[in-house]
């Protein structure tokens, strides 16, 4: 005996079939549209600045000590981005709470748009410092450093993300060039030199200077671009402090000092560090947007610059000889 399905029969399949796949590209589609909400909420264009340093750290542990664990620098890029990314949704959520941010100045859209909510922004960053936590206590476990000497350097990194801009507010008081300057260079690349190698040296602190000057430059850019807009709600940046012409040749200075300190390095120490000087170029280009007033997108490729100087600077660093490393 043979089983005929009826007309109504397939047409209602077909339909059922077609209204599921639909709904499933729906639900797929609204994932991936939160998913996006989210991530552009992190700022991730901003992230060169925390793994540079962490590349140079390690890499300056290897050469100098022979030190150097794939798991532990995995962990400690981990740990670092979590800070960053906390640190900028905190950054988000005061500069909106306090005013500062509005729907026609504003390049962080994520609170003035509405595309989340406050609280979520709030929650979000809470999480991120968890995770950054839990990577640190990690790192307490599989690295050789010492747990005090990875909690201080941690702890430290975690209170001046939210110090920025959240207690006592540092950003809105002209000492938010010097902390960033501080905590993206000398503190990020001395905690990844420390994760690796176990040990605590002047010399990571010192080979960080280039890219920490570089690093501010960013944050310079992008201070002078929300300079009038800073001015209306009260607050004191560096780049207000020092004006128009004062902020260009303060930006010149943190772009072109770097590359003076290349030249010396590839002078008295390897020849191998002259290789970021294939960015001056971009350099003079940078220097020339800033110079015409046209900031809008400047702190967005002033980023770009970053990694590529950094992973330049990287790269010098693993070809050059143990005898650079030597102070």
């Amino acid at each position: 005996m043979s089983t005929k399905l009826g007309k109504h029969d397939v047409n209602g399949t077909e339909n059922y079939t077609s209204h599921s796949t639909k709904t499933d590209r729906t639900k797929m589609s609204s994932f991936s549209l939160n998913l996006r909400k989210y991530f552009v909420a992190l700022r991730p264009w901003s992230f060169t600045a925390s793994l540079t340093p962490v590349a140079l750290g390690s890499t300056l542990a290897y050469k100098s000590t022979g030190d150097f664990s794939i798991s532990v620098f995995l962990v400690t890029c981990l740990s670092a981005l979590s800070v960053h990314a906390a640190g900028n949704l905190v950054n988000t959520y005061f500069d909106y709470l306090k005013g500062i941010d509005s729907k026609k100045t504003s390049d962080d859209r994520t609170l003035v748009d509405n595309v989340l909510p406050p609280a979520v922004v709030s929650n979000l960053g809470a999480l991120f410092y968890i995770v950054g936590c839990l990577g640190c206590f990690i790192l307490t476990i599989i690295s050789p450093a010492k747990m005090e000497h990875l909690a201080l350097m941690y702890f430290g990194g975690l209170s001046s993300s939210f110090l920025y801009t959240g207690g006592l507010g540092l950003k809105y008081i002209a000492l938010g060039d010097l902390l960033i300057f501080l905590t993206f260079g000398p503190l990020t690349v001395m905690f990844s030199y420390l994760s690796q190698s176990g040990q605590l040296s002047m010399m990571p602190i010192l080979y960080a200077l280039p890219l920490a000057l570089n690093t501010e430059s960013i944050l310079h850019a992008n201070n002078t671009r929300d300079m009038e807009s800073d001015r209306k709600a009260g607050i004191v940046t560096m780049a207000i402090l020092l004006g128009k012409t004062g902020s260009y040749f303060f930006f010149a200075f943190l772009l072109f000092v770097p590359f003076i300190m290349f030249v010396l390095m590839g002078l008295h120490f390897s020849f191998w560090m002259f290789i970021p000087l294939i960015c001056v170029p971009e350099a003079f280009s940078l220097e020339r947007v800033f110079r015409d007033d046209n900031l809008q997108k400047l702190p967005h490729k002033v980023a770009k610059l970053n990694l590529v100087l950094g992973v330049l600077y990287t790269v010098g660093c693993i070809l050059s000889t143990k005898t650079a490393f030597v102070l």
